[in-house]
C-alpha cells in the first residue's frame, strides 16, 4: 500500500472529547473515525487489524467445530417477549422503526435491534435440527451489535454499535453442555495468546444471571482503562468479578471500653457522610440499613457497615429468593415506626427476618439506625444493647483491603476490560421456545444450550490499551495492518523495487513515498506501530545496507537484502 494513498491519513493532534488511550491513538492514526458518541466508522487500517482479529477468532471457533452463520440484525418483538419477557427487561435493547411518516405508512411494525442472538438461534436451530443424531451442534456468527450504553467514552472499548462473535451450542445433557463449556475456554485462551494479550487476559468467575445458578466466566485484560474491578487470590490465581466475589472485611480494631449508649437528634441526617461529619465518628463506625420485600411477600432488614454497599445477588442467595426489591418509604415506617434514614437493628419486629454482614462482627460502640424518626444511637453494642447474630453473612460488593474468606488472605485486586464472556444457558431458552429433540426410545427431552462472546472491537481497542507507548501503538505481528513500513529518504527509486520485492515475497508493505521530513515520516511510522520500520536513504545505501528496526525495540539494525529478507519473512 503506498502512504499517499491511503484513506484517510494520521491527523496531528489527539482528539480533545476522547478520554482513553485507544480512542486518542486509532483516531489519530487513522485507524476509526468517532461519527457520535458510541459509534464509530472502521477506517482501512482499522479495517485490516479488525479482519485479523476476527480471523484468528474464526480459526478457533472452527477448531471445535463451530459453523458459521449470519444472523439479522432486525428481529421481532415477539420471539423477546417469549423469552420472559426480555423485551422489557434488557436495559440496553435498541428499538427499530419507520424513521418518517412515509416510511411507517409502508411499514409500521416495530422491531428489536439485536444486541445478543439467543432469541433467533434457538427458534432457528428448533426448524432445523431435532433428532439426538443432531447433537452437539456449535453456530456462530461475527456481526454488528446494538446495545443503549449510558456511558460510551471509552473509544471502541464500549460502544453503542460494535462487532462481536457470537457462538451458540446446543446439547443432549447438561454433561454434553459441560464437556463443550470446558473445550471452549480453551478455544478462547488460544485466541487471546495470538492476539498478544494472553498473559494479562484472566479467566474470571463471574454471576450466571437468570440463566443458572452456577458462575459463567468472563475473560478480563488486566487494563487501566478497564471498567471492572477483577479480585485475584495469588495462592491459586482464581479470579473473580467483583459483583460476586467471595468477600470477608478486612478487621476495624479499635480497642476501648464500652460506652453508654444514647439517642442523638439528628434531624435530616440520614447519609453515610452525613454521619460521619455530624457525628464525628470513623465510617467504618457507621451502619447502612435498608428494607427490602422479597418475591416470597417476606420484608428483610438488611445492616451493612457504612464503607460497603449491600449486593442484592448475594443477599438473594442466603435469603433463599429470587426476587428482592427495596421496601417502599409508606411500608418502611409502617413495619420499623421510623421513616426511611433512620431505621436500624434495635428493636427490630418479629416478623422481619434480620441480616447481618460480618463487616459488622467485633465492632464496638458502632452507631445504627435508633428506629425512631430523627434520631441515630451511638455507642451501641452487641451482647449489651442487642443480641449477637448467630450467624453473620457475605452479603457485600467487595472492595479493595477485603480477604479472601477460605484462606485469609488479602486479595490482589486490578482493573480489567472484558474481552469475552461464555454462559451455560441450560435450558432456559429451549423451555421458552419449546425446543425438544427425540430421543433414540423416541421420547422428547429438553435440548441444553450454552452462549459464547469475543468483542472483536473491544479487543482492537484493549490490545491498543496494553500495547503502546508515547509514540503511538505496538501491533503484535500477528495483528498488524502490515509487517513493515518501508520509508523512503529521498530514494524513491530503490525504496519502490524493495516495495515490489517485499510484496512479491508475500510480505504486507506501507510503503512511506509521501514528499515529507523523515521526522515527520518516523513520527507517523511510530504512531501507526506495525513491527517492522525498514528505511531506505542515500547514506545507508552507499554501505549496501538497510536500516531496520521493530517498533518495539530500540535497537537499529543495517542489514542487506539478504539479512532483511530472512529477518522478516
Amino acid at each position: 500500500m503506498l502512504q499517499s494513498k491511503l484513506f484517510p491519513g494520521s491527523l496531528k493532534e489527539n482528539p480533545k472529547d476522547e478520554v482513553s488511550v485507544s480512542a486518542k491513538y486509532l483516531i489519530r492514526a487513522g485507524f476509526i473515525d468517532k461519527l457520535m458518541a458510541g459509534v464509530y466508522t472502521i477506517l482501512p487500517l482499522g479495517w485490516k487489524v479488525l479482519h485479523k482479529i476476527e480471523d484468528i477468532i474464526r480459526e478457533e471457533m472452527d477448531a471445535i467445530d463451530g459453523q458459521e452463520v449470519l444472523m439479522p440484525s432486525l428481529s421481532p418483538q415477539e420471539n423477546w417477549r417469549k423469552t420472559a419477557d426480555r423485551l422489557n427487561k434488557i436495559d440496553v435493547l435498541f428499538e427499530a422503526r419507520g424513521a418518517n411518516k412515509e416510511s411507517r405508512r409502508r411499514n409500521d411494525a416495530t422491531y428489536v435491534l439485536s444486541c445478543t442472538h439467543e432469541d433467533i438461534i434457538t427458534p432457528l436451530a428448533k426448524k432445523m435440527k431435532f433428532s439426538y443424531k443432531d447433537f452437539p451442534l456449535a453456530l456462530y456468527q461475527i456481526q454488528a451489535k446494538f446495545r443503549n450504553e449510558a456511558r460510551a467514552k471509552s473509544g471502541i472499548l464500549r460502544g453503542r454499535e460494535f462487532r462481536m462473535k457470537d457462538l451458540y451450542s446446543f446439547h443432549r445433557s447438561p454433561e454434553g453442555l459441560k464437556k463443550f463449556y470446558e473445550k471452549s475456554k480453551g478455544a478462547y485462551a488460544n485466541v487471546f495468546e495470538r492476539l498478544g494479550i494472553g498473559a494479562d487476559t484472566h479467566i474470571t468467575l463471574a454471576s450466571g444471571g437468570d440463566f443458572t445458578k452456577d458462575y459463567s466466566h468472563e475473560f478480563q485484560t488486566e487494563c487501566e482503562a478497564g471498567e471492572d474491578l477483577v479480585f485475584k487470590v495469588k495462592s491459586s490465581g482464581v479470579c473473580y468479578n467483583r459483583e460476586i466475589t467471595p468477600s470477608q472485611a478486612s478487621e476495624f480494631k479499635v480497642k476501648e471500653g464500652l460506652k453508654e449508649m444514647e439517642l442523638v437528634k439528628g434531624e435530616g441526617v440520614i447519609s453515610v457522610q452525613e454521619l460521619i461529619k455530624f457525628l464525628k465518628i470513623d465510617i467504618e463506625r457507621t451502619t447502612k440499613t435498608l428494607v427490602y420485600e422479597t418475591d416470597q411477600g417476606d420484608f428483610l432488614l438488611v445492616a451493612i457497615r457504612g464503607d460497603y454497599e449491600i449486593n442484592e445477588e448475594k443477599l438473594c442467595k442466603v435469603a433463599g429468593v429470587e426476587r428482592i426489591w427495596l421496601a417502599e418509604a409508606k411500608k418502611v415506617k409502617k413495619l420499623t415506626g421510623a421513616e426511611v434514614g433512620y431505621i436500624g437493628v434495635l428493636n427490630v419486629p418479629k416478623k422481619v427476618k434480620l441480616f447481618m454482614d460480618d463487616s459488622l462482627r467485633g465492632r464496638v460502640n458502632f452507631e445504627a439506625g435508633a428506629n425512631k424518626t430523627n434520631y441515630h444511637a451511638v455507642n451501641v453494642n452487641f451482647g449489651r444493647d442487642l443480641e449477637e447474630p448467630k450467624e453473620f453473612y457475605d452479603i457485600k460488593t467487595a472492595k479493595e483491603g477485603d480477604i479472601f474468606p477460605e484462606t485469609g488472605e488479602k486479595y490482589e485486586v486490578f482493573k480489567g476490560s472484558e474481552v469475552g464472556n461464555i454462559f451455560p444457558l441450560n435450558t432456559k431458552f429451549s423451555e421458552a421456545f419449546d425446543y425438544r429433540y427425540t430421543d433414540k426410545d423416541g421420547s422428547k427431552k429438553i435440548v441444553y444450550m450454552g452462549s459464547y462472546g469475543i468483542g472483536s472491537t473491544r479487543a482492537m481497542g484493549v490490545i491498543v490499551e496494553k500495547l503502546h507507548d508515547d509514540k503511538g501503538i505496538i501491533w503484535p505481528e500477528a495483528v498488524a495492518p502490515f509487517k513493515v513500513h518501508l520509508i523512503s529518504i529521498g530514494e524513491n527509486e530503490k525504496a519502490q523495487e524493495l516495495y515490489e520485492k517485499l510484496q512479491t515475497k508475500g510480505v504486507e508493505v506501507l510503503f512511506d513515498d509521501r514528499d515529507m521530513s523523515p521526522g515527520g515520516k518516523f513520527a507517523e511510522a511510530d504512531l501507526i506501530g506495525c513491527p517492522y520500520r525498514v528505511v531506505i536513504s542515500a547514506k545507508t545505501l552507499e554501505k549496501g545496507k538497510i536500516e531496520v528496526k521493530k517498533r518495539n525495540d530500540d535497537k537499529i539494525e543495517f542489514l542487506n537484502e539478504e539479512e532483511l529478507l530472512s529477518k522478516i519473512k
